[in-house]
């Protein structure tokens, strides 16, 4: 059966409605925060994929839409990139910026290691490493893209991306609280006076500011501009040593022209605008992404698959008891940190903020993690992200 591109914008809205229905009525999927696309769009590939093996019943898809709406994602996170922002976490967003970079690397050599070992392709460890467990589904999808093509040809990237990134989620809001349990009893580390829990604007904003027409005409502007140069940067720079995904280089743009909006008082980027039109495009970019998916191609990567993930949920534990937490100052704040590390370490910022509130609010506030995790997990991560994939890819190893 055949999509055309509004039968396929419907189904795309109706898998979102979905997903949200199923979460509203399953608490274990609202408790560690799966993405309504996520849920919904893996429940239409089941779905698929059982009429596929029971009728030989396929539905092709039109996917003009999944561009456009991947890149404007990440032209958001870019344009959200406040680099005034590094002023303000001071030392312990360096120090914080630093323990996750380490991570980064730490999660694709396991990955690579692994998948060598067992004689598996080692892009299913890069893609089993730093690029869902940190990046998550929306780097995932776009970095298996780009492994479609040439020189990769890697066809099964987007299954097994959402595989990775679905298992992260769970695990890093499962592993946060317990670590942070652990390392304050284990320290008996002094805990906040008050239990009032008053993280910040982040938690509790005072005020907001209305989204109007107006300035959602010129936040759409941003991002079109950030697709427009990223797109030809990338056309420009394709086939040199400074050749990246369009998704990055949109992100940069979006950096960019943030940055110099802000530095000449020219424009003040309207940043929770920006990220719904941001968190829209992704999660519609999801939704078609996953309904798609041929999950009958993931049969026998099943088990590394597992093996692969476990590891990465046991090196993530292990990293913010022994690295995280002695790095960023061995107190009750480091502890928070910790477990919002576990958080976006494995699956993405909100998994990241649940993990920290429940333990904020069982032992009491941590000012500093509250600024701290969501300037690092939003924007920040993405960016170390993309050099250090690139890195890995410059790799013999990847020729």
């Amino acid at each position: 059966m055949e999509f055309d591109f509004y039968a396929t914008l419907v189904s795309m809205v109706a898998v979102l409605l979905l997903g949200r229905f199923i979460i509203n009525r399953v608490k274990f999927l609202a408790d560690y925060n799966i993405p309504e696309s996520v849920v919904g769009g893996l429940f239409v590939a089941l779905m698929i994929t059982i009429a596929y093996k029971t009728f030989n019943f396929q539905i092709n898809f039109d996917r003009s839409l999944q561009g456009p709406l991947m890149l404007a994602f990440f032209a958001s996170i870019g344009l959200n990139a406040d680099f005034a922002s590094l002023k303000k976490g001071g030392k312990t967003l360096i120090k914080f910026l630093a323990v996750v970079a380490v991570l980064l690397i730490m999660q694709n050599l396991v990955g690579i290691s692994l998948t060598s070992a067992i004689g598996e392709n080692p892009l299913i460890g890069l893609l089993g490493g730093s690029i869902t467990m940190s990046g998550g589904h929306g780097t995932g999808a776009a970095w298996a893209a780009t492994f479609k093509e040439a020189p990769f040809f890697f066809s099964n990237g987007l299954e097994i991306a959402v595989a990775c990134a679905t298992f992260g989620l769970v695990m890093g809001g499962l592993i946060g609280g317990p670590v942070a349990r652990f390392l304050i009893k284990r320290h008996n580390l002094q805990l906040p006076e008050t239990q009032d829990n008053e993280d910040g604007a982040f938690e509790s904003p005072q005020k907001q500011r209305l989204i109007t027409t107006t300035s959602f005409i010129e936040s759409l502007a941003l991002i079109a501009f950030a697709l427009f140069v990223g797109i030809k940067i990338e056309g420009w720079l394709k086939g040199t040593a400074f050749a990246l995904p369009t998704f990055v280089w949109c992100l940069f743009v979006g950096v960019i022209l943030r940055n110099l909006l802000s530095l000449f008082k020219i424009h003040q980027v309207f940043e929770r605008e920006v990220s719904v039109i941001g968190n829209v495009s992704l999660s519609l970019f999801l939704a078609s992404a996953l309904m798609t998916l041929k999950l009958w191609e993931l049969a026998n990567l099943a088990l590394p698959l597992f093996i692969l993930l476990s590891l990465q949920a046991i090196a993530m534990i292990l990293y913010a008891v022994f690295v995280t937490f002695p790095v960023m100052g061995k107190d009750y704040d480091a502890a928070v940190l910790a477990a919002g590390h576990c958080g976006f370490g494995l699956g993405a910022t909100p998994t990241a903020i649940v993990n920290m509130q429940a333990v904020t609010q069982r032992y009491g506030p941590s000012h500093v993690a509250f600024l701290v995790v969501p300037m690092v997990g939003a924007f920040f991560i993405d960016i170390f992200n993309a050099f250090v994939i690139k890195f890995f890819l410059s790799l013999p190893l990847f020729g």
